[in-house]
């Protein structure tokens, strides 16, 4: 079964993330027996992004929410390292800034969404408006609840002017989370990553799922689908995105479009300049011999001189 399918949280459906096996891992032992389709997947993500980016009639914006420690960062170095940055961008959305609060929330969102041909990846999204501000009681129900229609009506939007949008729910259990804080604490070289928040959000464990299963059950849409991807088993996570990404990209009908100019008055300058080339080339090389020519007969005619001089 392809994983768009297999993952796809369908639209009214209900979630319950506890009765999902995060540490998931398909017919897969392990890495090496996934590595030939991750390579596989990153070429062809390669070649559908180039589409997308020369095509330039439409975009793809990628939406990544998962718990701390849930694998963003990694999805994004995965994603990005297959495509040319060119026609990439990443935007990762923290607390919001004091311009930020004098708009609507969506505003810091719509002005980085994705140019046609382009691909956005967001890094934490819109969502964190029905996320944390509902966990820590930091707007009224009545507010955040109004939300998930506007959400879905901004996705609609975005859809119907030519953007994709695909949205995935790194799925982890609560012993995972707490294994990669301990690596982060083992390892100096992640100590960075490390915060006091780590620990205090944890406690809201349970308030956070159930915001989570909100978030999938109404706001999971046809123009607009979440995945939830099983991703204690990091190179699993990375397989099932990047095999979704080409499934969706795959199914746009993308072509490369036709040529902006007559190819075939382009091929005979071409072949003109060419002529030219060699022309001068050649020229280049008769003027060349001339000039060793002229210098072996001045050489003759300076030895000459010299050895009449001698005989005198």
């Amino acid at each position: 079964m392809k994983y768009s399918k297999r993952f796809r949280v369908e639209p009214g459906s209900k979630v319950k993330l506890a009765d999902i096996d995060a540490g998931f891992k398909d017919r897969h032992e392990d890495r090496e027996s996934a590595q030939s389709e991750l390579e596989q997947n990153s070429r062809r993500l390669a070649e559908l992004q180039y589409l997308m980016y020369a095509e330039d009639q439409r975009s793809l914006l990628i939406v990544l929410q998962a718990m701390d420690a849930g694998g963003k960062d990694g999805v994004v170095n995965h994603v990005i390292s297959a495509m040319n940055p060119q026609g990439c961008a990443v935007h990762a959305f923290k607390a919001p800034s004091a311009e930020e609060l004098a708009h609507d929330y969506l505003w810091r969102i719509h002005r980085v969404t994705p140019a046609k041909g382009q691909v956005t990846i967001f890094n934490r999204s819109h969502y964190e408006d029905v996320l944390v501000v509902r966990v820590h009681d930091l707007v009224p129900k009545k507010v955040w609840s109004k939300r998930y229609d506007e959400i879905n009506d901004f996705e609609q939007f975005l859809t119907e002017n030519g953007t994709h949008v695909v949205k995935f729910f790194l799925h982890i259990d609560a012993e995972e989370q707490l294994a990669r804080f301990k690596q982060r604490l083992d390892d100096p070289g992640r100590h960075w990553k490390i915060s006091e928040s780590d620990y205090s959000e944890r406690a809201y464990w349970d308030q956070y799922q159930a915001a989570f299963e909100d978030v999938l059950e109404k706001c999971s849409t046809e123009h607009a689908p979440w995945y939830v991807i099983p991703a204690n088993h990091k190179w699993f996570r990375n397989l099932a995105v990047s095999q979704i990404l080409v499934e969706t990209l795959d199914s746009l009908g993308m072509k490369m479009p036709p040529a902006r100019v007559d190819i075939a008055a382009m091929r005979a300058k071409y072949h003109a300049a060419e002529a030219l080339e060699e022309g001068g080339a050649a020229a280049d090389g008769a003027d060349a011999s001339s000039a060793e020519r002229e210098a072996e007969s001045q050489h003759g005619k300076k030895a000459k001189k010299h050895k009449d001089k001698k005989k005198s």
